[in-house]
């Protein structure tokens, strides 16, 4: 799809390198209204930026990086709220490590987690003696 001249530019304007950005801070940056980024972050179980103390959301970089990709899928490709679920949750999926099927089986096991525990707290306490 063609994209005008200033819609191009928009993509490639680096934004200021800092550890925090506040959510008027992104808005000005992502070129939507804070709402909107509010609105994003109940529809994307992804996107989840922390809060402060006083209970300001504060975004990283990785968080401005991902809802700029957000913006860029739902108005320039056209994409449903849901196939942008789907195409970045495969994203994210692939980047979280996926916990080993030893590690399920002992969850599944309380009595058998318990007896591990029990051998290693004692394996620690006769290397402590």
């Amino acid at each position: 799809m063609y994209k005008s001249a200033p819609e191009s530019l928009k993509s490639y304007i680096p934004f200021p390198d800092k550890l925090f950005y506040k959510i008027g801070e992104v808005s000005k940056i992502v070129g939507v209204e804070p709402y909107v980024l509010r609105y994003w972050e109940t529809e994307f179980s992804f996107l989840k930026p922390r809060k402060n103390k006083s209970g300001q959301r504060v975004y990283i970089k990785k968080d401005v990086e991902l809802l700029l990709m957000i913006k860029r899928l739902l108005y320039q490709e056209r994409y449903t709220i849901e196939g942008v679920r789907k195409r970045l949750g495969l994203i994210s999926a692939q980047a979280e490590p996926k916990p080993e099927p030893e590690q399920k089986k002992e969850v599944r096991q309380p009595a058998r987690a318990i007896e591990h525990i029990k051998n290693r707290l004692r394996e620690i306490l006769s290397q402590l003696q």
